[in-house]
């Protein structure tokens, strides 16, 4: 009864917000539940992640208790690396997806050779980190040190923008963006992009926080966001405004089935999504074919 009545009373202090968000104009663009310009939008997320870059793999543990990285794991599973393959992993700036492709790929040189991994061959893979904030390359960077990859050639840190990337056309075999496209302004650029330079057979795979559909927990995850995470937010990182903007902009984010839609029209093949976690979080898949 108690929890009923918590819900009923966070559900009208929101409704109001998601009512006016739903107002957005064609023309405009959201951050969060505010209404901006488009040309504004880059630059308020970018600001975002500028201030959020020291404390975020902090607040990724806290926020998802842990589970983002066994999230992640599930993603490389899914994209099934391979030596001499080359990747490209988008707003992925702290290394998080990259470190786990490099060693899933350096497992089956092992398992294959059964011997250490010979530089030579490691060389082949080559994978790129690309990230529009360059505080949170020099996070990955920094990890990279941190873990002995500074000099592993295997790895190549770009600045870069997910809606106008500076690779070719038709050069990679997979493709990957972890939490990362909800922050653009133009979600359809960004898949055109990601179709024009994956190669024919490339894998293109994205996770993102996405909609609970069970209504019970829909509820429990919509207080939990709300009245939970701005307020972490505040007391680890000293920021409550960016950890608000986060729960705001995931509840903008197309639900499963748009955005697998929005996949197919990029011209991606055999598309599909997996919930984890009930929806909190799911992953897409394409192929192009």
């Amino acid at each position: 009864m108690a929890l009923r009545l918590v819900s009923k009373n966070f559900r009208n202090k929101v409704s109001p917000m998601l009512s006016s968000a739903s107002l957005l104009h064609s023309h405009a663009t959201s951050f969060g539940f505010k209404e901006v310009r488009e040309e504004e939008k880059s630059q308020m997320v970018g600001e975002v992640f500028s201030k959020v870059a020291s404390n975020y793999d902090l607040m990724n543990d806290l926020m998802s208790a842990g589970l983002h990285r066994l999230w992640k794991d599930r993603l490389v599973s899914k994209l099934r690396p391979f030596p001499g393959m080359k990747h490209l992993d988008v707003a992925g700036g702290t290394g998080d997806v990259a470190f786990r492709i490099l060693e899933s790929v350096s497992s089956i040189r092992r398992r294959a050779l059964q011997e250490p991994v010979d530089d030579g061959l490691q060389e082949e893979t080559q994978i790129y980190v690309c990230d529009i904030n360059p505080n949170m390359l020099n996070v990955g960077k920094k990890r990279a040190i941190e873990r002995g990859l500074a000099e592993d050639k295997s790895l190549t840190w770009v600045q870069g923008d997910a809606e106008a990337l500076s690779f070719g056309d038709n050069s990679m075999d997979g493709y990957t963006i972890a939490f990362g496209i909800r922050n653009v302004t133009h979600i359809e650029k960004v898949l055109a992009e990601a179709y024009r330079v994956l190669k024919r057979g490339g894998r293109f795979l994205c996770i993102e926080l996405s909609h609970v559909e069970i209504p019970v927990f829909k509820e429990l995850y919509d207080f939990y966001s709300f009245s939970v995470i701005p307020p972490l937010g505040e007391l680890v990182a000293d920021d409550r405004e960016s950890y608000q903007y986060l729960v705001e902009s995931i509840r903008r984010f197309p639900p499963q089935e748009k955005f697998a839609s929005m996949i197919a029209d990029a011209g991606f093949q055999k598309v599909e999504y997996e919930n984890l976690v009930g929806g909190v979080a799911s992953i897409h898949s394409g192929v192009k074919i």
